[in-house]
Order: C-alpha cells, then sequence, then structure tokens
C-alpha cells in the first residue's frame, strides 16, 4: 500500500532528517521531554512476581514491591548491546540503571515520540567507555520534527494499527520457520533410526529409550564404528595459531552439518603436521564439546591438512561420513549427550563418555542411501526456512522503513487514519 506525500516541505536544516511537512517545527528534543538515568536496584531485589514491574533496557526484567514511575513513558536502553533500544512503561513501575526515562511534556503524545526516537537510531551516540553508554547530554541537544498534537496522535495511531498487521505476518513466519525446524528433526530421527523402508522387520534394541530398530542393523558403541576418537588440541591452542596457513578449527566454527573454515583461525603447514593426532582429513568428524555439545559437522576437503582444538575428532571408517554426520546431530545422539553433559556456565561433555554412546548402524549401502534421501529432504525444508526467513527480514525492514517515513512526515498518514475511523 502506498501513502500520501504532504502538500508542502520545507529544509529541515537537519541533515539525517532532510525536509519535513511546510507546517511542522523542528526543535531540539529536550525541548519536549526531559530525561534521566533510572534508579540502581539490586538483583535480589527483583522477583518473578511482585506489584510493580521493574524495565531494564530490553524490556520487563521482573517485579518489585516499590515503584519509582507512574505513567506512561518511553524507556531508551542505555547500556551495551540494548543501547538505543526503545520500550514502552505503563502504570506504576520501577526503571533500572539500564535504562532512559523520557518524560514528555503535556503536548508530547508518548507512541510518536517513543517511534521517532526509534526511527533515529540512538545507539549510534553512545559513548566509548568499558561499556558503552547513551550519550544523553548528545540526544538530547539532537533537532527533531515536531507535528501539532493532533497530527502526532494520528501517527501514533496509524503505526499502532499498521505494525501490528506486520508484527502479525512475522509471527506467522517465525511459527513457520519453528515448524519446519521440528520437521527437519522428525525427519533426520526417522531416518537414522527406523530406515527408509517401513516394511522391513523390526527387533527390540535392547536400548530401552531406542525402542524398535530394523533387524538387520547393528547397535554398537561409537568407538567401535571409527578408527579412532580424540580430542583436539587442547594444551595452549592458541600457541598454534597463525595469520596464514590452514584452517584451524574450535568449537565456535561448527554448525550443525557445516565449518566456517573461511572464517577460522589458521595453523601453518608445520605446525598441523606435527600436531598428526588431531590432523584433519576429510571425511573425518568433528563434534563441539564445550557451549554447544554434540554439533557435529563432516571435515570438507577444503580443511584436508589443517587441525582442531578442543572439539571432539572421529576419524573417518568404514561408514559414510554424511550418514553419521545425522546420527550424530539427531535426538539418538543429542540425548546421550544431555546426559553425560555437565557445566552451568557452559556445557560440555567428557569423551570418555562419548566412545560408549550408542549407534544404530545399518549396511554402508543403506547409510548411503539415507545419507542421500536426507540430504535432498533437508535441503527442501532448509530452502523453506530460508524463505521464511528472508520474509521475516523483509517485513521487518518495511516496519522500520514505514515507522521511519511516518514520524519524519514522508507520508501523509493522516486521511488514512480518519478513513478508517469513519464519521
Amino acid at each position: 500500500m502506498s501513502f500520501p506525500k504532504y502538500p508542502a516541505y520545507k529544509d529541515s536544516g537537519v541533515e539525517w532528517l532532510g525536509e519535513v511537512p511546510a507546517h511542522w517545527d523542528v526543535v531540539a528534543l529536550k525541548r519536549l521531554v526531559s530525561m534521566r538515568s533510572g534508579d540502581a536496584i539490586t538483583a535480589d531485589s527483583i522477583d518473578e512476581i511482585g506489584n510493580y514491574p521493574v524495565y531494564g533496557g530490553n524490556g520487563l526484567r521482573g517485579f518489585t514491591n516499590a515503584f519509582t514511575h507512574d505513567g506512561l513513558f518511553a524507556l531508551i536502553g542505555r547500556q551495551g548491546a540494548l543501547c538505543g533500544n526503545i520500550n514502552y512503561a505503563e502504570g506504576r513501575f520501577w526503571a533500572s540503571e539500564h535504562a532512559v526515562v523520557v518524560t514528555p511534556h503535556v503536548f508530547v503524545q508518548v507512541r510518536w515520540l517513543g517511534e521517532l526516537l526509534r526511527a533515529m537510531n540512538l545507539g549510534q551516540y553512545s559513548v566509548a567507555a568499558a561499556q558503552p553508554g547513551l550519550a544523553v547530554e548528545i540526544i538530547g541537544n539532537l533537532r527533531i520534527p515536531l507535528p501539532a498534537a493532533e497530527e502526532q496522535s494520528a501517527i501514533a495511531t496509524f503505526l499502532d494499527r499498521e505494525t501490528a498487521k506486520i508484527d502479525a505476518l512475522v509471527a506467522e513466519q517465525e511459527k513457520l520457520i519453528a515448524l519446519l525446524k521440528e520437521k527437519r528433526q522428525a525427519l533426520i530421527s526417522h531416518a537414522v533410526t527406523k530406515g527408509l523402508d517401513p516394511s522391513v522387520p523390526m527387533k527390540d534394541s535392547g536400548v530401552e529409550w531406542l525402542g524398535q530398530v530394523p533387524a538387520h542393523w547393528g547397535v554398537l558403541a561409537l568407538k567401535r564404528l571409527t578408527p579412532s576418537m580424540t580430542v583436539g588440541i587442547v594444551i595452549n591452542p592458541s600457541d598454534y595459531v597463525s595469520q596464514e596457513g590452514l584452517p584451524f578449527i574450535y568449537g565456535g566454527d561448527i554448525r550443525e552439518g557445516t565449518i566456517d573454515y573461511e572464517n577460522a583461525r589458521r595453523i601453518t603447514v608445520d605446525d598441523s603436521a606435527r600436531q598428526s593426532k588431531t590432523y584433519l582429513r576429510a571425511g573425518d568428524l568433528l563434534t563441539v564439546r564445550v557451549g554447544a555439545p554434540g554439533v557435529t559437522a563432516v571435515v570438507p576437503p577444503e580443511c584436508e591438512g589443517g587441525n582442531c582444538a578442543s572439539v571432539m575428532l572421529i576419524r573417518k571408517g568404514h561408514f559414510d561420513s554424511d550418514w553419521l554426520c545425522y546420527l550424530m546431530n539427531s535426538k539418538v545422539v543429542r540425548y546421550q549427550v544431555e546426559v553425560v553433559q555437565y557445566g552451568a556456565a557452559q556445557e560440555q561433555f567428557n569423551i570418555s563418555h562419548a566412545v560408549e554412546f550408542k549407534a544404530l548402524v545399518p549396511p554402508l549401502a543403506e547409510q548411503q542411501a539415507i545419507a542421500q534421501y536426507l540430504r535432498t529432504e533437508v535441503d527442501r525444508i532448509e530452502r523453506l526456512a530460508d524463505m521464511a526467513g528472508e520474509a521475516v527480514l523483509l517485513l521487518q525492514e518495511r516496519r522500520s522503513a514505514l515507522i521511519s517515513a511516518a514520524v519524519t512526515g514522508q507520508i501523509d498518514v493522516r486521511g488514512h487514519v480518519l478513513a478508517r475511523e469513519g464519521p
């Protein structure tokens, strides 16, 4: 849907703003509002329930039994990654020190103001410190467009309605992505536990949580599949990092089924050769041990001769590497990882447990057929998920552009609001 422009414009005299409707004023933000940081509140003073909500830079943090503000306010995140983030708070609440409370003058419509602040990308006005913080004095002097109060209300009403529509579409696409993710996992788990032929005879796996498996499959410890399993370089791996050389793979470079070798650290050819125990060969598998334990990918030809740090290395054996990768990333192995993993700050597992993980092993030809089937089907599902993800990005861009256009006067929404409200 396209919206009309205003009949006449004038130069605002503000570089980021450009032209504004001719009847709008342009004033310093501090003439319209007062701004101050919220009040310190200790973590042990915040509960899951209480009389009054506690808002920080990213919205609701919990509840307390005291309040510092009463009314409708715009809140600006003032620290770190949330610097410049915009939220609203209404009623009686506590604003923490992680938020800047924007108190408007009587003629300023809060929803209009908040969306204008959102469009201004206030995070760019943070000041460098141990943790970037919002420079309130700087943003107070920024010049902003100012329509009349009635027009502010019309813009706010328009944006409430139109962004709600966009948000509903985004929610639908995000729900689709979640469903596709579930379908992907279910497809993989079924293929690696039941096979592709629903008519084959089944047998009890002998493992309670696995249940029935194809009668001709084996149930083996992972160590019986591979010539060796080991852990990547763990003693001062940073000593081997080089400016140039071959890929040096850490856990953070591994995603489910893929290795980001292009952006990985590097290790020299000589250093990698000296660490022969963890020297990489195409077709080996690498499994994350710390942070996202169990996530597995096959070593591609581009990593041949490189090395790895702290991850688990499964040497290529008489099996299809892609099949084993799907099995490692399925619920069959992930469940076993969850049983033995430990650590609160960073979850991890020991290789002494991993060597005993149970694997359902079909004949090699069937492994290859399962891998080929899953490559095709998983690729189809991931393409659909990518399309949904792109739709979300486009909708979010549309949302931001619509907000910016409305609050800066690039479109005239007054007639649209009146037409919807009727006589």
